[in-house]
């Protein structure tokens, strides 16, 4: 009887000899070439995002002398601290920071409160044209603050909120709110309905379930919008110029933008540049503290609804 000798069994992907075939080959160079491509996009972004940040930190470091001057290889790394003592010996600048926490504070909470209430409602009840509501609050994200400040100073100077901290928060509010309901609205719509009714079942009421149920669920929702309305109102220039005349209750930037020197009001740009850089601290700071809460409510309104 003929016997049949079993072929030599090899690896996939190698050839007789054991050598890795073409395929294997092409295979492990394309997911190295896609690490180095994804890796030089990162370095770029990175780049591109760092570069102007640390500019803005070596300028803040240089006199207004060396800014303003040609560029020169030899002072270009002449940095001394002198900006950032003229910055804290400037009058009414500690106050304006003052003010710019106070106003970006109260803009955050208020605005966090409001939109919490306004996307739970939208999220978890369905009410006579509850669509076509939300919908006109979405629309006003397309209508740039800008176009209606000349009503909304009216509205303001008739309600004798103008010259007033109260009325930049409650202007401030007004503008972020669209962006709050919308992130809230989402973040409440993906809480499964099965929670809360298993809540209910067990006797809690409204305000319980809100609170002890779905409360821990949309924080990241409530931190990004927080976040987002102090950022905004921390950071802007015109309504707060528009709305205040009186000097102790500017704002931080608008402040910096009575940083001058010398004839002619010329502007001393290395204070302006320290300014600027200490300005930029509270941003960092809480971006860096609340990034993993503001990446998932950014994730849960762009996936939801």
């Amino acid at each position: 009887m003929a016997t049949t000798t079993p072929a030599p069994t090899r690896s996939a992907g190698t050839d007789p000899d054991g050598r890795p075939t073409t395929a294997t080959a092409a295979g492990h160079a394309e997911p190295r070439t896609k690490l180095l491509l994804y890796g030089l996009a990162g370095v770029l972004t990175v780049l591109v995002f760092a570069a102007p940040l640390l500019w803005a930190l070596l300028r803040a470091f240089q006199t207004n002398d060396v800014i303003t001057a040609a560029p020169s290889a030899s002072t270009f790394l002449d940095l001394t601290a002198a900006n950032f003592a003229a910055v804290g010996g400037t009058a009414g600048l500690g106050r304006a920071t003052l003010n710019s926490l106070l106003v970006a504070g109260a803009t955050a909470v208020l605005t966090a409160v409001v939109a919490t209430m306004a996307g739970y409602g939208f999220g978890r009840f369905r009410f006579r044209f509850s669509g076509l509501a939300f919908g006109a609050v979405v629309l006003t994200l397309m209508i740039p603050f800008q176009a209606i400040i000349t009503p909304l100073f009216m509205q303001l100077n008739a309600m004798r909120l103008t010259d007033s901290l109260l009325g930049l928060v409650l202007f401030y509010t007004t503008v972020n709110l669209p962006f709050g309901v919308f992130v809230m609205r989402n973040s409440f719509a993906g809480v499964p309905a099965e929670l809360e009714e298993a809540a209910f079942v067990d006797g809690a009421g409204t305000g319980r379930t809100f609170f002890s149920v779905l409360r821990p669920l949309v924080t990241p929702g409530i931190a990004t919008t927080a976040l987002y309305a102090f950022l905004a109102s921390w950071t802007e220039f015109l309504g707060a110029l528009t709305f205040l005349t009186q000097q102790q209750l500017y704002t931080l930037p608008v402040a910096l933008l009575n940083l001058q020197q010398g004839a002619y009001g010329a502007v001393d740009y290395g204070l302006l540049a320290a300014g600027a850089l200490i300005a930029m601290v509270p941003c960092v700071v809480l971006y860096v503290a609340l990034q993993r809460y503001y990446v998932a409510g950014l994730a849960s309104g762009s996936l939801k609804g």
